[in-house]
């Protein structure tokens, strides 16, 4: 008799033992009971009906994917190669178990289909300059697709765009072309803004004639804080037209 006590109380033990589970705060049991769903329970103490519950847990934290490099031909028939980071988090631990077979595997999968898919629908100055709307785009539609399995699709980024080396060297010499280009603009502006001011000033200086003189000698100033061995004075033409009436014609 008291052998088979003994085995009844380990026997119990051993079933409380496995009907009693401890949930974080993050985590979720989607309990089973004869195989039918029964409820999600959690976080904390919960007790299973031996035999009778089981149960699926669930991870409720904020998982960041890797989109692995994904083969893309842009619009303008351009091929790159272009991987993405995915945030996505478990908001319904029911459909999570329910609907999905693997909601990580599918998400995964579904982000790679849906990466070639938008992409291939613009160009590739598009794909380089304007990643925001991409971004919030890629967002949406796998978003979209991911709801009835419970799982909220809070971001998605695209990471790195490999273009192919002899694009890369094309779009180098674009970009050497357009600093060249704007590298001409510039100084052509200053040239124009340098003859506005030299023609402003001839202006004036003909108005005034003693002004000529002053630059003149201010001239000789600067000539002679030089320190040159050799000296030109130039003669205004007004000094030399007065010696050159007195000559005999």
């Amino acid at each position: 008799m008291f052998p088979s006590l003994g085995v009844l109380v380990l026997l119990a033990v051993v079933l409380l033992a496995n009907s009693i589970r401890v949930l974080k705060e993050y985590e979720r049991a989607v309990i089973f009971r004869l195989g039918r769903f029964s409820g999600v329970r959690g976080p904390g103490l919960i007790i299973l009906i031996p035999v009778l519950e089981k149960m699926a847990k669930v991870n409720l934290r904020t998982v960041v994917m890797d989109v692995p490099p994904q083969d893309i031909i842009t619009k303008d028939n351009v091929s790159v190669k272009v991987n993405a980071v995915i945030y996505f988090r478990i908001l319904r631990p029911e459909n999570a178990v329910l609907e999905v077979e693997d909601y990580y595997y599918a998400t995964s999968q579904l982000a790679q289909t849906t990466l070639r898919s938008i992409l291939g629908q613009f160009e590739l100055d598009d794909l380089l300059s304007n990643r925001e709307q991409i971004n919030d785009e890629l967002q949406s539609v796998i978003d979209k697709q991911t709801d009835p399995w419970g799982v909220k699709v809070s971001s998605v980024e695209m990471k790195h765009v490999d273009l192919p080396s002899e694009m890369q060297r094309a779009m180098a010499k674009q970009a050497e072309a357009e600093r060249e280009r704007r590298a001409k603009i510039i100084h052509a502006e200053g040239e124009m803004q340098s003859a506005e001011k030299l023609a402003e000033a001839s202006e004036i200086m003909s108005k005034n004639p003693v002004t000529i003189q002053l630059r003149y000698l201010q001239t000789l100033t600067e000539i002679a804080s030089e320190k040159n061995s050799t000296v030109v004075f130039p003669l205004p033409i007004d000094l030399i037209s007065k010696f050159m009436d007195r000559l005999p014609k």
